[in-house]
């Protein structure tokens, strides 16, 4: 029967009804906080916004953030957002002071949209503002006012105050993670030079801006010390480390465009031409860019961004009345770093050392290359090393965040993941056996080794990370010793190789369950041995125990419950005081004493708790 289509079924919703009914259109993609990208961060970001652009205007000396189990608090000390209009600021669609391009001339926040997707988005959200010894405050349940109240007098010092809870019924069972709320945090201070953040009592600060940024972020030091170049409305950094692979950090008006856009594009292009020009040689471009680390910020009026989220910058210029953006980026860029080479000579020797080295080294695997390249494709097309996915990062569907590629060992196990899989954004990539343990070895072992070169060709980032098929690299392995092996030698590839992916948060470990308890009424998957114990209690009397031993024995029918939508993922982190280096070393190097020592203690820690 056709349904029925008449007056009756058209509706027109409240505007936090549509937030919540296409919360994506928003904030981008939900998530449950293990990813950098996930909403609950996007929430934090909106409020964030609007505080930072407070500082950029010259108000406000420092913002206080609190997080709390899932309650968040943010407190700025700008001007506090005009009494009479705080019920519009929060809860009235297109409204906000962005529009006046007097008042916030290169602001973040532009469409008078994101507070409002907090306040529709979160079971609680309460505003308060204070203005000159006055004040206001409204709470809001579900984007719907629940109180207000007037503050006709008050001591506290001009601002802002936001708190607000996630609502669970729209992100589930999320967390915040600490080290993606500090990473966040510490990018406002690297692009808003001497404004203090202080986060649950730690205070976050930037004296240099970008050249901080770039001398925290490198691993195992610089070739040369950071070329920090700052002008109207731009800020660059750029220095060479020793790790492979690009890595670029990239703002506009203060928001972490982490996909790029027509900036990084023009810097990215703009640098090959500028270093070709000062060698007066024809370098490969990749020869100029291996192991770049840079930084680019730029003000834009009126910035076009590709999504709510901002994360890449789509404007071609940088104002009503201004040049293009490539123009704005590529002048300054060209200018001020062939200044930079011309006075800095030993820079200038260490920069063309290493594109040369980069250059033999191309050179002397470029053979191997086109054989493993030949190789991938044939592998890919008859072995079925890969099950692919519809749906890709690195293409234009609206889901492509969604995408996602297990990484598996033994057929088995691959079998079971690829029957239950989502087929348009799932793939299934299967090793055979343990791979090899890359630690100290050449990029060439990439492509003379059959699994890691039809890895790299799955993962399609042999020329960029940008080219990215994937959004979410998902390590899936037994939770036995053999799986955790295979992990730890597969996160030693990516740290060898290419560590943007772990760096950007790409990099994950699935989690199954390690028991099933179930009766006659229920089921219940447990990942831990308190869980085991707790759905015991729930279901009472003498249920069933299964434990699994390894991915293969879990059936398709059931396999769908742990790679859908209450997938439970592990972030591969690392410290920002980590070094890749060492830490390599010190886990998959050569067995030293230390190592051994380190053992030892966990093991006996271990027999103690079990004791």
């Amino acid at each position: 029967m056709t349904p029925k289509y008449d007056e009756g079924t058209i509706r027109t919703l409240d505007w936090q009804e549509h937030i919540r009914k296409r919360p994506g259109m928003y904030i981008g993609k939900l998530g449950d906080g293990s990813s950098p990208d996930d909403g609950i961060y996007v929430l934090l970001k909106e409020v964030m916004d609007n505080s930072i652009d407070e500082f950029m205007m010259g108000f406000g000396k420092k913002i206080e953030v609190t997080i709390e189990n899932e309650k968040v608090v943010v407190r700025d000390y700008g001007r506090g957002i005009p009494l009479g209009k705080l019920v519009d600021v929060a809860s009235k669609m297109n409204t906000g002071a962005k529009y006046d391009s007097k008042v916030f001339k290169k602001s973040v926040g532009l469409n008078g949209v994101g507070i409002k997707a907090v306040n529709a988005l979160s079971s609680t959200f309460v505003i308060k503002a204070i203005r000159d010894g006055k004040g206001k405050e409204i709470e809001f349940k579900q984007g719907k006012i629940a109180n207000e109240k007037d503050i006709p007098k008050t001591d506290e010092q001009n601002g802002t105050l936001v708190t607000f809870v996630p609502d669970i019924a729209i992100f589930h069972n999320f967390r915040y993670i600490s080290d993606y709320v500090v990473n966040m945090l510490k990018n406002y201070t690297f692009l808003n030079s001497g404004l203090p953040i202080i986060f649950n009592g730690e205070r976050l600060y930037s004296r240099n801006g970008l050249r901080d940024l770039l001398e925290e972020n490198m691993d195992n030091g610089s070739l040369y010390p950071v070329i920090h170049l700052k002008g109207d409305d731009i800020e660059i950094a750029i220095t060479h480390g020793n790790q492979y692979g690009e890595d670029y950090y990239s703002f506009v008006n203060g928001q972490h465009t982490t996909q790029g856009g027509t900036h990084l594009q023009a810097f990215r292009e703009v640098l090959v031409k500028t270093i070709r020009d000062f060698y007066k040689k024809d370098f490969d471009p990749s020869d100029i860019r291996a192991s770049i680390i840079a930084a680019v910020s730029i003000k834009v009026e009126e910035p076009i961004f590709e999504s709510q989220t901002k994360t890449k910058l789509g404007s071609k210029d940088i104002g009503p009345n201004g040049p293009s953006v490539r123009q704005h980026v590529g002048n300054f860029l060209q200018k001020e770093l062939d200044n930079y080479l011309h006075k800095n000579h030993e820079v200038a020797e260490v920069l063309l050392r290493r594109i040369q080295e980069s250059e033999r080294e191309r050179k002397a695997i470029s053979g191997i290359k086109k054989l493993a390249k030949q190789r991938a494709k044939k592998a890919s097309l008859h072995n079925k090393k890969l099950r692919d996915c519809r749906i890709h990062f690195n293409g234009k569907d609206d889901r492509k965040n969604e995408s996602s590629i297990f990484i598996t060992e033994g057929d088995s196990a691959s079998g079971s993941i690829t029957k239950s899989r989502d087929v348009n954004t799932q793939a299934v990539f299967s090793l055979k056996g343990k791979p090899l343990n890359t630690f100290g070895l050449s990029k060439k072992v990439v492509y003379e080794n059959e699994e890691f070169n039809l890895l790299q060709a799955a993962l399609n980032i042999e020329e960029s990370i940008e080219d990215l098929r994937y959004n979410k690299v998902i390590i899936a392995t037994d939770a036995d010793v053999d799986g955790m092996h295979i992990r730890l030698l597969l996160i030693t590839f990516f740290l060898q190789f290419f560590p943007e992916l772990i760096k950007k948060g790409h990099v994950f470990i699935l989690q199954t369950p390690l028991f099933r308890v179930r009766d006659k009424r229920k089921t219940i998957y447990c990942y831990s041995e308190d869980e085991r114990v707790k759905a015991i209690k729930t279901l009472k009397g003498k249920p069933e125990i299964t434990r699994f031993k390894g991915l293969g024995e879990i059936s398709p029918d059931e396999f769908k419950h742990f790679i859908g939508s209450n997938i439970r993922l592990d972030p591969v982190l690392m410290k920002k005081h980590e070094s890749v280096a060492h830490m390599l070393g010190f886990y998959m190097g050569k067995n030293t004493p230390e190592r051994q020592e380190f053992i030892i203690d966990n093991l006996y820690v271990e027999k103690d708790e079990v004791a």
